[in-house]
């Protein structure tokens, strides 16, 4: 019986945050109410309560489950080596990452993608041997806005461009400054 509601709970979250992904494409994340997302996913009032306390939590979940804004630190191999796996999720989720992380998406949106990239890149570099600080903050910032502003114009179709196309680019521009910067021994 708890699997069956386990499935349910799943279904019904899924239906709000689909619901909420139509219509940020349709009309921007800002103008979306929870009176929307209700009638969008065809949930009561109340169960939309039972799972989310806002519209901005039904985005925060979903947000939380692109894997693709969480990779596992490393320091050995080549620098931000994250790029290319997180590229090739972004394309086979390209709606779903236009949605959240396009234009239409919003600042709220932005801003909490943004956080959970800026906690990969610094992850990554302090496993390569970067010490923390004011220069790695600043390093931290310019790999988080070079691969999110690649990801938001590659998604609304601004940019044409394989994942692979874009990971080499990328990498080739902002990890040899960086590293530089901080004085972290790169692999190439």
């Amino acid at each position: 019986m708890s699997g069956n509601v386990d499935r349910r709970v799943r279904r019904t979250r899924q239906a709000i945050q689909r619901a909420l992904v139509e219509l940020i494409l349709e009309k921007g994340y800002e103008p979306v109410t929870v009176t929307d997302l209700i009638a969008r996913a065809d949930v009561g009032r109340s169960t939309f309560y039972a799972h989310y306390p806002d519209k901005q939590a039904v985005l925060f979940s979903a947000l939380e489950e692109m894997a693709f804004l969480r990779a596992a630190p490393r320091h050995d191999g080549p620098p931000f080596s994250f790029s290319l796996p997180m590229f090739e999720h972004v394309r086979e989720q390209r709606r779903l990452v236009r949605a959240l992380l396009g234009r239409r998406g919003g600042r709220v949106v932005m801003a909490y993608g943004e956080s959970l990239l800026e906690d990969v890149v610094r992850e990554e570099l302090l496993a390569r041997g970067a010490r923390p600080g004011a220069t790695l903050d600043l390093a931290v910032t310019c790999v988080t806005g070079a691969f999110m502003a690649l990801v938001r114009k590659w998604v609304d179709e601004e940019l044409r461009a394989t994942p692979a196309e874009l990971d080499a680019v990328f990498r080739a521009s902002v990890a040899p400054g960086v590293l530089a910067a901080l004085e972290v021994p790169g692999q190439s």
